[in-house]
């Protein structure tokens, strides 16, 4: 599995599924199904509006698609919050980068007990329930961010986890599992 090349960049805790199927069309106005407003938990939230079915694709994860290369130049978005980033890993080679050309999917928050997941398809994220979501329940996945250097107190105080989960891991990094290595690290 590929890993973040550098902080403060989310990618997909699990490998991509084989067929993911596009995210429905949205349907007339008036029948939103998520939205976006202020979270109990950090700053912005994605709620269902309305009943969501496990397995559902909620939206897409989209933005403009970069190198990791730009994805450095342009680090961090706020000096003053250096490792509250829009970017998404994708692959080896690239990162999408919500910032410009995102949509609401960007401000879905990190839980250590998600309602939702992302899969990467060839290139494109997903977001999809992972089980019955309620009407009114804020949307979230696990970020499972994976830094190129070791986990120590003072790394994992820099990403730390409001989620509140009874399984919280204290950090938005990814649980460490003996002899999981990446060509980075």
């Amino acid at each position: 599995m590929a890993v973040t090349k550098t902080p403060g960049f989310a990618k997909s805790p699990r490998k991509p599924l084989p067929e993911v199927a596009a995210a429905p069309a949205a349907k007339a106005s008036g029948s939103r199904r998520i939205q976006t407003r202020r979270s109990g938990v950090h700053g912005k939230g994605v709620y269902a509006v309305v009943d969501l079915a496990e397995g559902e694709t909620l939206i897409e994860y989209v933005g403009e698609i970069i190198t990791w290369d730009e994805a450095l130049r342009r680090h961090p978005h706020d000096p003053s919050d250096p490792n509250h980033t829009f970017y998404f890993h994708i692959d080896e080679d690239h990162v999408i980068d919500a910032k410009f050309g995102g949509n609401s999917s960007r401000w879905i928050n990190h839980s250590c007990d998600p309602n939702c997941e992302a899969e990467v398809d060839e290139g494109r994220v997903f977001i999809r329930a992972r089980r019955n979501i309620p009407a009114g329940q804020e949307l979230f996945y696990d970020y499972g961010l994976v830094i190129d250097e070791p986990y120590t107190v003072q790394l994992k105080a820099q990403y730390p986890c409001w989620c509140g989960a009874k399984v919280c891991r204290g950090t938005l990094l990814a649980p460490r599992r003996p002899g999981r290595s990446s060509k980075l690290g």
